[in-house]
């Protein structure tokens, strides 16, 4: 289904199907033999949302490798960027925690399970913005699993086109204390003057120490919607409606890293090959199926 202007959804179609997408990788990857991450509650997340394809593939009764043989590197370079992007943002939410921020945000947090499984410094609140259907889902299915947070769990369930600033203020956050904020694997559903006004606001709700974490995405410049369609086409034969380009807002954009650099940001980046090398995982090989490009995952510091 393609976007259109207030748009809804579930976390089993259109932009949330991609949230539950996030999680069958981060489940494969806390399997995996390198032990990069551990999220013991991302596959029973997949169960619960039901999409049968994304089930069996997180219980092991099917690999896409499998499905698609001509795909299997690609498969196996996806899963490790799983593991490498989820461990950048634990290892930054755990920084940010040492350094002394009690306020963590998650935009768009999906199905994201930090709040639950991360060590977070005591004292620390986190924050998890999403869509109401979203944030319950999460949270009444966890609370069904027995899962109980690890640090004090504020939801914030809103949808990113409103006034989620002021929401925030409603659920507590303090603007003139330091706070973590991470925006990751967002950017790509927002049109370019969403992505800034995302930016504005986090911006204007930060107090100097504020922390931000995210990443851009060079393919959306010359992003080719045909070639997108071919390297997920392991999905398409799997039955997953998951027609990518017509998700995502793609064209010229600013990086955050530039954007926020503007307004007085000490930014950093790591290029995604980099980030694999760090945590010691072979290089990735994507081939021609790399349509997002060189991904460069962004931090940075409000002085």
């Amino acid at each position: 289904m393609a976007r259109s202007e207030g748009d809804s959804w579930d976390l089993a179609s259109s932009v949330g199907a991609t949230a539950t997408m996030v999680a069958v990788g981060r489940a494969i990857a806390s399997a995996d033999e390198h032990g990069l991450i551990d999220d013991p509650w991302a596959a029973p997340l997949v169960r619960a949302v039901g999409i049968e394809a994304f089930t069996m593939m997180v219980d092991g009764k099917i690999d896409i490798a499998e499905v698609a043989p001509e795909a299997a590197a690609q498969v196996k370079s996806n899963i490790d960027e799983m593991a490498v992007r989820t461990r950048f943002f634990d290892d930054y939410f755990i920084a940010a925690g040492e350094s002394g921020i009690r306020q963590a945000v998650i935009l768009a947090a999906g199905l994201d399970s930090r709040a639950y499984r991360l060590p977070w410094a005591d004292g620390t609140v986190v924050y998890e913005v999403d869509q109401p259907d979203v944030v319950e889902f999460k949270t009444r299915t966890l609370a069904d699993l027995g899962a109980s947070p690890t640090a004090e769990r504020r939801t914030v369930p809103i949808d990113l086109r409103e006034d989620w600033p002021t929401a925030m203020r409603a659920a507590g956050l303090d603007p003139n204390r330091p706070t973590a904020w991470c925006a990751e694997g967002l950017l790509i559903y927002l049109p370019p003057e969403a992505q800034d006004r995302l930016f504005d606001n986090i911006h204007a709700l930060s107090a100097p120490g504020s922390t931000v974490a995210t990443e851009f995405v060079p393919g959306l410049r010359d992003f080719d919607p045909e070639q997108a369609r071919a390297s997920t086409d392991a999905f398409t034969r799997l039955g997953l409606d998951m027609d990518m380009p017509s998700l995502i807002y793609h064209g010229e954009r600013q990086s955050a890293a530039d954007y926020l650099a503007g307004k007085g940001w000490q930014m950093t980046g790591v290029p995604r090959t980099e980030l694999f090398a760090r945590y010691g995982l072979p290089r990735p090989e994507f081939g021609d199926r790399d349509v997002l490009g060189e991904i460069v995952y962004l931090s940075g510091t409000l002085p």
